[in-house]
């Protein structure tokens, strides 16, 4: 029996000592303990993501035959298997402490510019994201990626987090009642004090940001799982009518038992209606008008993935002086084969989470965390049924949360500078005001060459910055200029 121990203590110390050498525990100071620990932190913090990305593209996709609610389970399946594979990526491949899943503002321009908007159907929208998919894993291979990202404005690199972050508050606030349109002001405040939805949603973000002060881990899913048993019990009470603040099952004084059987057994794990759809996106479009989409995806998309890779590496404290995060080609690869396998299964394009930064405090340094954060994705596949159950009002408020968060990146740029004071105000300001994220990163890197050269500093502008500049130009035109709408429309 001492043998045996002896063995099974030298087996444990050699599988330990195999996961310390392959992630480098020592030439990063960490161990064992702490990655999986920081790994946890981080699945906590964007694990909403499961919850949030089927209420987002739900709208946006529809499958003949099937209900609203077998769509979102699908819809949930997929972001958690892309974002297994794409934090699977970064962990083993690129050695990083990032979570990857679908990216939030990435699937709401998806849904709402491209689907919704443009009216192009979603199988296409997925072919596009397939194709960009493949063109990023090309120009990572050639180090493009990086060429172009290293090439960004430095106020643009730190404000497109903080652009991003207003974006996806305009898009939680109005699904929570608390900003509505207004044909004076275009918006204005909700009914907050009569408005169920927006009275469950102000206590439900409040709720969500006292438990994100204390430090609380997993405080927004937390928070949206409190917002929702909330809902539920003011419905059961006879407050609020049925089915306005929470889930059809529960009524006023009962519950449907029947209506909350078929939620819990219900669930559809089988993704075939999405998984591969893209293929059929690709037959019987027009050429042009498929790659004006690929085209405005692209752009969207490399830019984003640039401003949140930046914004991830200046929450962790990885950007070297020059703002730029060093080998920065790994974490591309992993994202842009995230993205790949993502469109395949049927979900818009992968990202990295600023979230990760969390467990970069709890001390995850290596691609470990990642890897424990892939693994616990994995696991909540169990959990699918419970996606649908969240009302929208209770999910979106993530994204108010993440969005204040996002905010803190400002900080980081030189206001006292006028040539960065521009590009940035714009970078942010244009973003959540056109609804639209590319727009405020084209605003950004077109307005930094223009205000440089009228301060006399010309000499500071790259000669690639003015091709970018130049490229957006064209991509305005493209996009505002109705060449999109005329190419998708014929």
């Amino acid at each position: 029996m001492g043998a045996t121990d002896t063995q099974s203590g030298e087996s444990s110390s050699g599988v330990r000592g195999s996961i310390r050498e392959f992630f480098e525990f020592d030439r990063y100071g960490t161990d064992l303990g702490t990655e999986i620990t920081a790994g946890i932190t981080t699945f906590l913090t964007m694990s909403y993501i499961v919850i949030l990305n089927p209420a987002i593209l739900g709208p946006a996709i529809t499958v003949s035959g099937m209900s609203d609610a077998a769509v979102t389970s699908m819809l949930a399946v997929v972001t958690i298997l892309s974002a297994f594979v794409a934090t699977s990526i970064m962990a083993l491949y690129a050695n990083r402490p990032f979570g990857q899943a679908p990216g939030l503002g990435l699937n709401a321009f998806f849904a709402f510019t491209v689907v919704l908007g443009l009216g192009v159907p979603w199988q296409t929208a997925l072919a596009a994201v397939v194709v960009e998919g493949f063109v990023f894993i090309l120009l990572t291979v050639f180090g493009a990626r990086k060429f172009i990202i290293e090439a960004f404005p430095e106020p643009v690199k730190f404000s497109v987090g903080a652009g991003i972050g207003a974006f996806l508050a305009l898009i939680g606030l109005e699904e929570m009642g608390i900003v509505v349109n207004s044909d004076s002001t275009l918006v204005t405040l909700g009914n907050v004090a009569s408005d169920p939805v927006a009275i469950m949603s102000i206590v439900g973000l409040f709720l969500t940001l006292a438990l994100y002060a204390r430090g609380v881990r997993g405080s927004i899913l937390l928070g949206i799982l409190g917002t929702t048993l909330l809902g539920c019990l003011v419905t059961f009470a006879g407050l609020v009518a049925p089915g306005t603040v929470a889930p059809g099952f529960v009524l006023d004084g009962s519950i449907d038992v029947a209506a909350l059987q078929n939620q819990l057994l219900g669930a559809q794990y089988d993704i075939s209606p999405l998984a591969g759809a893209f293929v059929t996106g690709l037959t019987g479009v027009e050429p042009f008008a498929f790659s004006l989409v690929v085209f405005t995806f692209f752009f969207v998309d490399f830019f984003d993935t640039a401003g949140t890779l930046t914004g991830v590496g200046q929450a962790a404290g990885f950007l070297d002086e020059d703002g730029d995060l060093p080998d920065i080609e790994k974490p591309l690869m992993a994202d842009a084969v995230g993205t790949t396998v993502g469109g395949m299964l049927g979900t818009s394009t992968v990202t990295t989470y600023i979230e990760s930064a969390t467990g970069v405090e709890e001390g995850g340094r290596t691609g470990m965390t990642a890897l424990v954060v892939a693994l616990l994705f994995l696991v909540s596949l169990v959990f699918v049924p419970l996606a649908t159950a969240i009302p929208l009002y209770a999910s979106h408020i993530a994204l108010v949360v993440i969005a204040v968060v996002m905010l803190g990146n400002i900080a980081a740029v030189d206001w006292d500078d006028i040539t960065h004071t521009v590009p940035a105000g714009l970078t942010i300001l244009v973003m959540p005001f056109t609804y639209n994220i590319g727009y405020g990163i084209a605003a950004g890197i077109i307005s930094y060459p223009l205000v440089k050269a009228a301060v006399g500093e010309w000499r500071d502008v790259r000669p690639t910055q003015v091709v970018l500049a130049l490229a957006f130009v064209v991509y305005f035109v493209v996009a505002t200029g109705g060449v999109l709408d005329a190419a998708v429309g014929s």
